[in-house]
């Protein structure tokens, strides 16, 4: 299973940005994709997540502003950013969990600045 991310970028605070993150390669129909996040100088920390039946969980610190959603057809998960603020800082990944396993795809850094 591979993990490709893209769409990050510099923003200004209260700007907005849209993640993606396409998975390939044997994909269970089972599955649980979403978003960890490692801010410079700390550990990685879970964002949010979406299983393959519609479940969603956020993180405190994000509700109200993204939104994760996927594409089950073409195995993809979005992570729509809203009212970015500094502290949203971070190299961003994509993550899935099936059949017990847990694949990374490469992070994707978001930098909102001034």
């Amino acid at each position: 299973v591979q993990l490709q991310a893209s769409g990050g970028g510099l923003v200004q605070p209260g700007e907005s940005l849209t993640l993606s993150c396409a998975a390939s390669g044997s994909i269970a129909s089972f599955n649980v994709m979403g978003w960890y996040r490692q801010p410079p100088g700390k550990q990685r920390e879970w964002v949010a997540d979406i299983s393959s039946g519609g479940t969603i969980r956020y993180v405190d610190s994000v509700k109200g502003r993204f939104t994760i959603s996927r594409d089950n057809a073409k195995n993809t998960v979005y992570l729509q950013m809203n009212s970015l603020q500094p502290e949203d800082t971070a190299v961003y990944y994509c993550n899935i969990i099936q059949l017990g396993r847990n694949y990374w795809g490469k992070g994707t850094l978001v930098t909102v600045s001034s």
